[in-house]
């Protein structure tokens, strides 16, 4: 299960940064790729403190590991009646990462195949493909190896369109909407991370694929809850530096619909499987901020999937599968307890 990771202390926010700009995937440089280097440390460096502050406002860290552990559990638990599954987290620019996921699995005994699982719904050079070429990086570095060779691989490159995963997304923004008394009136404003456009220019399927999970999840939320709203927008988060990134930002948007007289909204973090700072900060914090001093009203996002039923049942059905196995899409199974240890956030 591949994520972006994230600090798990203050102290370890610089070298998360470093590790996030060193990734020529995340920041291409073109003919400067040579000065990435010190370029990623003057960044990081530069970044660090501001970004330590924000973190200090949302629990001092990210809770991306913990929340990323608890889908993992509930995964297995799911899985378990299917087939005997090991599963390991293997995050990219923090703990645990690939080299460690690679050394559970190599310690766990002998594997029939292995299933690469990033938990990035919309496929992204800088995501998914990332992921993966660290992943392959650290494997053949490791020559791993059994008596029957190299366990073979499956890998699920995205699940933007998957069924149970758009239904997650209309049952999480439907619970949201039941707090507004007439929900028909919302400004529906789908947040995505941010991308250069440097990558979409090179044919990256991202913004096509984050258009078709809007679509998707407004079209059978538009069947599903009679008072679903009547206006939404896309709009992305997170730009770094100063190249072009996807357009319009989140906090132009937000400025524009409240100039505009727009006094209620929903933004509902699309791209995000687990909270983070982009949504816990970012959104939380600072748009919320920033729409309150323009005059909206009732400012409201959507709690990310998480480990919800639907989420995971999705999850579930990819990895079968991924593996030619058979499985009823359509049924979803109640939440199983897991160990108080894990459910901590």
């Amino acid at each position: 299960m591949f994520q972006l990771g994230g600090p798990d202390s203050l102290a370890a926010v610089e070298p998360f940064l470093l590790n996030l700009f060193l990734d020529p995937d995340i920041i291409p440089l073109g003919p400067l790729g040579l000065l990435r280097k010190p370029i990623a440390k003057a960044i990081s460096s530069r970044r660090s403190k501001p970004v330590m502050g924000r973190y200090a406002q949302i629990g001092r860290r990210s809770p991306i590991a913990t929340l990323t552990e608890r889908q993992r559990v509930r995964l297995v638990q799911a899985l378990r009646l299917q087939i005997d599954p090991v599963a390991v987290v293997a995050m990219r620019y923090w703990h645990p990462m690939s080299v460690e996921a690679l050394d559970t699995l190599r310690n766990a005994g002998p594997l029939d195949e292995i299933v690469l699982l990033p938990l990035y719904p919309h496929y992204s050079y800088a995501t998914t493909l990332s992921s993966m070429k660290e992943w392959h990086r650290v494997a053949d570095t490791a020559k791993w190896t059994t008596s029957r060779g190299a366990p073979p691989e499956r890998v699920v490159e995205s699940f933007y369109n998957h069924p149970l995963y758009i239904r997650g997304l209309v049952e999480n923004i439907g619970r949201v909407l039941r707090q507004f008394p007439d929900s028909s009136r919302i400004h529906l404003i789908f947040s995505a991370h941010g991308l250069p456009m440097s990558l979409v220019e090179k044919g990256d399927p991202y913004p096509r694929q984050i258009e078709a999970t809007v679509r998707l999840t407004c079209e059978r939320g538009a069947q599903q809850f009679p008072n679903w709203p009547r206006t939404h927008i896309l709009c992305y988060q997170s730009r770094v530096g100063p190249a072009k990134w996807l357009q319009p930002p989140l906090t132009t948007t937000i400025e524009r619909l409240a100039h505009e007289g727009v006094k209620e909204m929903l933004v509902v973090p699309i791209s995000f499987v687990t909270e983070h700072i982009e949504t816990l900060h970012e959104i939380n914090i600072e748009a919320r901020e920033e729409a309150k001093k323009l005059g909206v009203e009732t400012f409201r996002m959507m709690p990310a999937l998480g480990d919800s039923p639907y989420f995971i049942a999705a999850l579930k059905d990819l990895v079968l599968r991924a593996i030619g196995l058979d499985t009823v899409s359509a049924t979803i199974p109640p939440a199983p307890s897991i160990p108080a240890a894990a459910s901590q956030v």
